[in-house]
């Protein structure tokens, strides 16, 4: 699809995608929220080498701009929201091995409508990380764009914990709308205070089993979140800015530290597919 295109169907679906992701969605499908993605798709820039970080630099805004898309893509396309999610309690204990991280090795063990109910996520990375590699492969740099702004959603995603449990909203804890406060509100409120400090992108050699990695670690640190959120909220009445400003001080070191990881990682994605695709020539 051409750029022109993508932006034409984006801009007739954009009203309606947010009023239906509001009314059907589960929380954890936002994420970070669209503060969030921008934040991690500017910081992933930053991680690149020379090579190709101009390419990505020029096209900047574009980035910023498209990788919210996925949420709008849900509400034409239902079935999209089960790859922004990998519930991985649903799987055992953890490091949940009981889930292949084979795709076809999954599908025989569980079958398609466990697998789609319980979250494609990782499996969605690769597959855009293979998306993008073939962009680049055959030169087709307006798709490359699109779909490097599409993988970032999705690398992001694995880093949210909130994205990586059947808790994705603290429904199971009490704690109804954690997901919001964590990785939407607290970086709305305090973001310009975040010293997010990525590392330099490297090359990944399974993105898909990079992803898997990406959500276990992810999920670690829920139950510290899911603490600091309870701690914060004692003896208040509603969640008023004392609750934010002690939940943030409570959780910061983990927010941060995922987003940080998440812009590392989409740009390491990015110079994956380009080293993947044969290191073309990459247009100014």
């Amino acid at each position: 699809m051409s750029l022109a295109r993508y932006r034409t169907t984006f801009r007739r679906t954009r009203f309606l995608g947010v009023a239906v992701i509001l009314v059907v969605l589960p929380h954890s499908a936002r994420a970070w929220g669209r503060n969030g993605n921008k934040l991690v798709v500017n910081k992933a820039i930053d991680t690149l080498p020379g090579d190709i970080r101009a390419f990505f630099e020029s096209n900047r805004a574009l980035l910023s701009q498209h990788v919210t898309d996925p949420l709008d893509t849900i509400a034409t396309k239902a079935a999209e929201r089960h790859n922004h999610f990998l519930y991985l309690d649903k799987y055992g204990r953890f490091p949940y091995d009981a889930l292949p991280r084979s795709y076809k090795a999954a599908v025989s063990k569980y079958g398609k409508t466990k697998l789609q109910a319980n979250g494609l996520l990782p499996w969605q990375i690769g597959v855009y990380s293979q998306k993008l590699t073939e962009d680049m492969k055959s030169g087709h740099w307006e798709e490359a764009k699109l779909d490097a702004a599409i993988l970032a959603n999705y690398v992001a995603d694995a880093h949210d914990p909130f994205n990586t449990t059947d808790d994705f909203d603290g429904h199971l804890t009490g704690q109804t709308g954690i997901n919001e406060r964590f990785g939407t509100t607290l970086i709305d409120r305090y973001s310009s205070f975040f010293p997010m400090r990525p590392t330099d992108a490297t090359y990944i050699s399974d993105p898909t089993d990079h992803a898997f990695e990406a959500c276990l670690s992810a999920h670690s640190w829920l139950e510290n979140v899911l603490l600091a959120d309870r701690k914060s909220r004692f003896g208040q009445n509603s969640y008023n800015d004392e609750y934010f400003d002690h939940f943030y001080n409570a959780a910061a070191v983990i927010l941060i530290r995922q987003l940080s990881d998440a812009a590392t990682d989409v740009g390491s994605y990015w110079l994956t597919a380009w080293v993947n695709a044969g290191r073309p020539q990459l247009p100014h």
